[in-house]
């Protein structure tokens, strides 16, 4: 897909991620097109599906939401099954924001966001006790987010 996306494309990918409440007509005056024009690239963009969908931000501080947790899984077993079952039940947990498969020593970084300290250690007693196959997990608690950022740069 990436082959097909010329200069003005970039421009409203860029655009959109900076602010999705931006009006097509602003956009089409920031990138040279006119309204029709304009809204007819984005829903091409979202019918291919580089534009996934619109959501809010939200500051997960100022809604309670104070600790951020990447805990490295190691699996018992690395079948087919036992991989897909682990994600299947991960994707499940609310607090798991973040499920990713990795190379290297651990299997799985998940991203686990809770309130506080003692909350976690309740999700890790007793909810992550009862996902099947892990054989250890090391957590590794954010103190700062230095850098956050949602807008990938399309060049």
């Amino acid at each position: 897909m990436e082959e097909s996306l010329d200069k003005i494309d970039k421009a409203i990918l860029n655009l959109i991620q900076n602010d999705s409440t931006i009006s097509v007509k602003d956009i089409g005056d920031k990138v040279g097109l006119s309204t029709t024009p304009t809204y007819e690239r984005i829903k091409r963009l979202e019918k291919d599906g580089v534009i996934a969908k619109y959501v809010a931000l939200v500051d997960r501080t100022k809604v309670g939401l104070k600790l951020m947790v990447y805990c490295n899984i190691v699996l018992k077993d690395r079948s087919r099954k036992a991989l897909a079952d682990f994600e299947k039940s991960v994707s499940k947990i609310p607090e798991i924001t973040e499920v990713l498969s990795m190379s290297g020593s651990y299997d799985y970084l998940i991203k686990v966001v809770v309130p506080d300290v003692a909350a976690y250690n309740d999700f890790v007693a007793n909810v992550m006790a009862d996902v099947p196959n892990v054989v250890q997990y090391h957590s590794n608690i954010v103190l700062n987010e230095v850098k956050k950022v949602t807008a990938l740069k399309i060049r």
